[in-house]
């Protein structure tokens, strides 16, 4: 149910039986570590939406593997980012590009935590571009409250951390390096402070959280939550309608 693998002629059937919905799966390229390859949040967001379009029937645009990772800065190589302005305007010419084709319910899922500002303005600038079009913007570490506990299970502030070693030990091991896990932990020092600072400063290693603690037998668990849980979500947002039918662009008369 890949957008890429279907043609012009069954793209208008596929998406009248969803509702007009679309998935956008969003991630990034960036250090995760010493013990994970730098393409964890988009093998995350991919491999999640594609279960998810196959159980729901609602296709999927291609991956970005590019997001806002600035915040890991030059210390480590290894990262490639995009700036806020940049992500934000290549998301609206997609949601735009999408709505011509006939998506009026895109749905943006974003594995990498600092993407979710500029996709929320991406949203914005959508939404009143187009009177009929649906956006939704959901982060897969918050979509639940099982999944928000067991990626936060190790620090409010967390990367590559027990969760998403787990995963990609579940979904792509040849991302793990085990020799690493053991030695790659390093806690949160984030508590109590006022202003976000970026990961040189926060982190020796690239990491935030316990990845030593992390299991294949976890990864399994979690990401079939990360599954059922978007596909929940996916399904009543290819019903829902808006609770008020007031058009974007008339005025209220007096």
């Amino acid at each position: 149910m890949r957008w890429s693998d279907l043609t012009w002629e069954e793209l208008p059937e596929v998406l009248a039986k969803v509702g007009h919905a679309a998935l956008l799966p969003v991630g990034a390229t960036e250090q995760h570590g010493p013990q994970l390859g730098c393409g964890v949040d988009t093998i995350i967001a991919e491999q999640l939406c594609d279960a998810v379009a196959d159980l729901t029937g609602v296709p999927m645009l291609p991956t970005l593997p590019y997001g806002c990772s600035s915040g890991h800065s030059r210390r480590w190589p290894g990262t490639i980012a995009v700036t806020p302005t940049a992500l934000i305007e290549f998301v609206r010419q997609i949601g735009d590009w999408a709505y011509h084709s006939g998506v009026r319910r895109l749905i943006i899922v974003n594995a990498h935590v600092t993407n979710a500002a500029p996709l929320r303005c991406a949203l914005e600038l959508l939404r009143a571009a187009h009177d009929d079009l649906m956006v939704a913007v959901i982060n897969t570490a918050t979509l639940s409250r099982r999944v928000r506990e067991f990626h936060a299970a190790d620090g409010d502030d967390w990367h590559a951390n027990d969760a998403e070693t787990s995963i990609m030990l579940h979904i792509a091991p040849q991302g793990v390096r085990g020799d690493k896990l053991a030695s790659a932990d390093d806690p949160d020092r984030t508590a109590g402070c006022i202003f976000a600072h970026p990961v040189n400063r926060t982190s020796r290693n690239g990491v935030t959280g316990r990845p030593s603690q992390a299991t294949t037998e976890k990864g399994e668990q979690w990401f079939a939550w990360l599954v059922e849980d978007l596909t929940g979500l996916v399904r009543a947002g290819c019903v829902e309608t808006p609770p008020l039918n007031h058009a974007y662009f008339d005025t209220l008369s007096p």
